[in-house]
């Protein structure tokens, strides 16, 4: 890696070219675009990631699961490079290329299931997740889509409808698509009567609601995501979503995951439905696919993926041949390094780690997640009342001392670890060190 692993907290965080910078940007970019950590970024490479101040800074969030293979990954830089000085650009639908039908080939090999397969690729994960609700409605002559409590789903019209968080997805955005239907999402952590009655109760009231709300003969789609990103992380119990696929398929109804944030290693497997087996009739992916560059796919079951009419998927940058080769080379990334294996010594590392802080300190009410997909939910001690606050103070502790942490939640009260799958020991290890300092320094205030 052309960038040190090693921490180097050089100026304050941020530092003064930071600060210059980020006048410049509060002057010349919408106050719409906000930011998280205001450090401006000069290179990255691994889980290191360089400002120009000459910061180095712990990646725990890997630009919210993208650079999951590190940044600047060599097998992406390198295959980029190729492609950038071949074509950037012909708009598949005018003159395809290759490296699409090659993206498009291991997407249906990877992705669960041994059915015949299709893909269709797109720029971001709101995009794939709005074809592939258009690929349910036009494949089952339906149009209900049926989302849950704490989704995130994207930022577009119809995203935002299937999103259930109004602050700072929705609000003042509508009014939003229609047809969409939001159930409870099997959340074992806040379950009103407790995590051992979730799975049972809640499958119940999602058939219940659904029948009552929707009718299934009216319901294209159920989508969900098998843990949930923006929405706190949640994982739900086992055996809710093998229920719902199944009952799905009894009704005809198309069961959408949405692994745009969990996919490609992220928990432990390819997908995170292969935990319990299950098979989508559609997959949604993103983030994670192309080591950094903007890249997302449908894919599912062929008869559902054709049923669509010639020209009816598509758009002018879906598929890019530059985004296209540098999913080739993550994925290579992927198998080569076995990054399955090392999200799983990951979560080896972690979960103890984050139990045993649990164990210190009483606001934290939750330890949860999946691979190297890990949170906290952070509460007033000795209820279930949620503490953003307090989980701000953690964050920005942590800034402070290098390291790069994110916040979720539908309450604004968790923190969730992304860390790229190729961070190396010792520094998993002090970013866990610097997270324990900063929940110490954060009680003592």
């Amino acid at each position: 890696m052309t960038v040190e692993q090693k921490r180097v907290v050089a100026t304050e965080i941020p530092g003064p070219r930071s600060v210059e910078l980020h006048a410049r940007k509060n002057a010349a970019v919408s106050a719409g675009v906000g930011t998280t950590l205001p450090i401006y970024v000069e290179r990255a490479g691994g889980a290191i990631v360089v400002d120009v101040d000459g910061n180095q800074l712990i990646d725990f969030g890997s630009g919210i699961a993208v650079t999951s293979v590190g940044n600047a990954a060599p097998r992406v830089v390198e295959r980029v490079r190729e492609q950038v000085a071949d074509f950037t650009h012909t708009c598949f639908m005018v003159t395809p290329y290759e490296e699409y039908v090659a993206v498009a080939e291991l997407l249906n090999e990877l992705t669960p299931g041994e059915h015949e397969k299709r893909s269709a690729l797109f720029n971001s994960g709101a995009e794939a997740v709005e074809n592939a609700v258009k690929v349910a409605r036009s494949a089952t002559g339906r149009s209900a889509v049926v989302a849950f409590d704490h989704a995130y789903h994207g930022r577009t019209n119809l995203t935002m409808a299937l999103t259930a968080k109004n602050m700072p997805y929705k609000h003042h955005f509508g009014p939003f698509a229609g047809d969409v239907y939001r159930v409870p999402m099997a959340y074992p952590y806040r379950w009103p009567t407790g995590p051992d009655n979730c799975a049972d109760e809640a499958f119940a009231t999602f058939v219940e609601m659904t029948h009552a709300q929707v009718g299934e003969d009216n319901c294209a789609a159920v989508l969900i995501e098998p843990i949930q990103g923006e929405g706190g992380f949640v994982v739900p119990p086992p055996g809710f979503l093998p229920r719902v696929a199944e009952w799905c398929r009894e009704h005809g109804i198309v069961f959408i995951a949405d692994e745009i944030q969990t996919g490609f290693c992220r928990t432990g497997d390819w997908f995170a439905c292969e935990a319990e087996g299950v098979v989508p009739d559609l997959i949604t992916t993103a983030k994670g696919i192309a080591g950094g560059l903007p890249l997302a796919a449908v894919t599912g079951r062929a008869d559902l993926m054709d049923a669509v009419h010639s020209g009816g998927l598509g758009g002018t940058y879906g598929g890019n041949p530059v985004a296209c080769a540098a999913a080739l080379g993550a994925i290579e990334t992927m198998r080569e390094e076995d990054l399955v294996g090392a999200a799983r010594r990951i979560e080896a590392v972690m979960r103890p780690r984050l139990a045993a802080l649990a164990s210190r300190h009483p606001a934290i009410g939750d330890v949860r997640g999946r691979g190297a997909m890990l949170a906290v939910e952070l509460v007033e001690a000795g209820t279930k009342n949620p503490d953003p606050n307090l989980t701000a103070a953690v964050s920005r502790a942590c800034h402070a001392e290098g390291l790069i942490t994110l916040t979720a939640g539908t309450f604004g009260n968790v923190l969730r670890f992304l860390p790229p799958l190729v961070i190396g020991a010792d520094l998993l290890a002090e970013g866990l060190d610097i997270l324990d300092a900063a929940f110490a320094a954060s009680a003592a205030s």
